[in-house]
């Protein structure tokens, strides 16, 4: 009797309330689907974008540049390539800021880098580069343009004496410079690059400097770029950086600029810079053409 008494005056037990699920970013994606088991800190997939990131951060850091293009190809072909366009711009500029200054760093200390020479492109190209950022673009057209224009550098670069370092032209003017610059600018913050990947080529076809030298001067023309275009794509409220996400990349990427640049700025010789700058240009026109085409 007693048992059935207790029984009747029992409290109910009522289930606990449940918290509504956080909402997903891409590494909640990536560990979800890839991680090899629930205590893995980085997934399958996000380990081998580190080690894709590392070795596009070594290639292009050894000619001063940041590498965004390089990294948009690798997260487009993850299952990064799903994520808005501003999503993927602004990780590319967050990685391009810590290779760029590794690389400035290296190619300034070497003796490399003419203030003036960088001063009278970045005057034009920040203010563009924040209105690039700003915009919302469709590239298709402008990725198959850009592919004929680093094919066409690319050759053009390849035709180049081993005497350029003696056979300089007189320094550019700042009223030759700024359309560059302007032009550069924009067109860095519509697609999510730095600029290096023109201005390089530009510096070097025109005989204006050195490769090393040009690689100094890319390599800070870049980091304020990619600063400008990231502040500009933040007034536009997109702002879509994912820290848990950028932190694996980040490290590879630092890895990869220090070694890439100390190699081109102190061990490497001009003609090497030259020709890896070469190389880094059809890799990045090969991407593009293969994004467009849809293959």
């Amino acid at each position: 009797m007693c048992d059935e008494s207790s029984a009747l005056h029992r409290p109910i037990q009522w289930p606990a309330p449940t918290k509504p699920p956080a909402p997903r970013t891409g590494r909640h994606r990536l560990v979800e689907v890839f991680s090899p088991s629930p205590t893995s800190v980085l997934g399958t997939e996000e380990v081998a974008i580190s080690l894709a990131l590392l070795v596009v951060a070594t290639l292009y850091s050894s000619v001063g540049h940041g590498g965004a293009s390089g990294y948009l190809a690798v997260l487009s072909l993850t299952s990064f390539a799903t994520m808005e366009g501003a999503w993927l711009k602004q990780h590319a500029w967050c990685l391009n800021l810590i290779v760029a200054a590794i690389a400035f760093y290296h190619y300034q200390r070497a003796g490399h880098h003419v203030p003036r020479l960088t001063a009278i492109f970045v005057v034009a190209s920040v203010p563009l580069a924040l209105l690039g950022g700003y915009l919302h673009v469709d590239g298709a057209v402008y990725d198959t343009l850009l592919s004929l224009t680093l094919v066409w550098a690319s050759v053009r670069l390849l035709g180049i004496g081993q005497d350029i370092d003696g056979s300089l032209s007189t320094d550019p003017s700042l009223a030759q410079a700024m359309p560059f610059g302007a032009g550069i600018g924009l067109v860095s913050g519509v697609v999510g690059v730095g600029g290096g990947i023109f201005l390089s080529p530009l510096i070097m076809l025109k005989r204006w400097a050195a490769p090393k030298t040009a690689a100094a001067t890319a390599a800070l023309f870049i980091w304020v770029n990619s600063a400008a275009g990231l502040l500009g794509s933040s007034l536009s409220g997109q702002w879509m950086v994912e820290s848990t996400t950028l932190a694996p990349f980040a490290g590879a990427v630092l890895i990869g600029g220090f070694v890439g640049s100390r190699f081109g700025a102190e061990i490497a010789d001009q003609r090497t810079v030259r020709l890896v700058l070469v190389v880094v240009l059809l890799l990045a026109a090969g991407r593009r053409l293969i994004e467009v085409s849809g293959i």
